[in-house]
């Protein structure tokens, strides 16, 4: 990359951290975020749980920002689930506006970093202009490839996966294909967005040690990380340290560990 295309890319720009080899990071592919803590961000501050709500979409950006830094490809967040609309309506309200205005006023910047925006949930049950603004949205990046935001919006892994089950179902029916012929990767084709990879690494801020309903199936065999930093203040710090702790794992997808298999040779 030239200097020129190096200060093009200024939401990028890289943050150095002199106590860690970055080069030494194993770098997940896909990265889940549980945006959780904006509601007790705002308490501690004697503000409005609305400026919270703000203060998380702002540091949304700088997500983008540290994950772009390490080149993470596909990036999830859980910005609104299914059970949220539980919530009392004037908070509703204001994170659809919220929703709305984000991305309005930053999209002119996730075009010029190359971010394409996807979303996953049950989208069609959302009021109508809330539909229209992830259409656009959707729409107007197919054409930007350096990394992948989705953005999960009305979202629950239950829902996916009963929703998934039940186009199944349908093709059972159809005559389309037989019960005993579906398999894992059949069911997987099935969901919301097939072809993102499944998440390498969740991490969730705010003290709180559960995936809530986030990618039930696709985070199946995901690590886990989890901060007590509420995540308005969630930044390159953090997920630095969900990096380093990433790369001590061992995946082994049910499998040996390395020196299980050290022992059997």
């Amino acid at each position: 990359m030239s200097a020129g295309e190096e200060s093009k890319f200024s939401l990028f720009s890289k943050k150095k951290n002199q106590s860690i080899d970055e080069s030494s990071l194993k770098i997940p592919v896909h990265l889940g975020v549980i945006m959780d803590g904006n509601g007790r961000w705002a308490k501690k501050r004697m503000l409005p749980r609305s400026a919270g709500h703000r203060a998380g979409a702002d540091n949304l950006k700088t997500l983008c920002k540290n994950c772009g830094h390490y080149g993470i490809k596909y990036v999830t967040v859980y910005a609104f689930s299914t059970e949220n609309w539980s919530r009392p309506d004037s908070e509703v309200h204001a994170l659809m506006e919220l929703f709305v205005e984000y991305f309005e006023k930053y999209d002119p910047e996730l075009e010029q970093e190359g971010i394409r925006v996807r979303f996953t949930g049950d989208i069609a049950s959302l009021p109508t202009n809330i539909q229209e603004v992830c259409k656009r949205a959707e729409e107007g990046s197919k054409h930007r490839t350096r990394m992948t935001l989705i953005v999960a919006f009305n979202y629950g892994g239950r829902r996916e996966i009963v929703q998934a089950t039940q186009k199944l179902a349908e093709r059972v029916a159809k005559g389309e294909i037989r019960s005993d012929e579906i398999t894992e990767e059949m069911f997987a084709q099935h969901l919301y967005l097939p072809d993102v990879p499944d998440p390498d690494l969740i991490i969730r801020p705010s003290g709180e040690e559960r995936t809530s309903n986030f990618l039930v199936w696709e985070g199946a065999y995901s690590e886990l990380w989890f901060s007590d930093v509420l995540w308005p203040d969630f930044g390159m710090n953090e997920l630095t340290e969900a990096l380093v702790a990433f790369t001590k794992r061992d995946r082994r997808f049910g499998g040996l560990t390395k020196e299980e298999k050290k022992d059997r040779e």
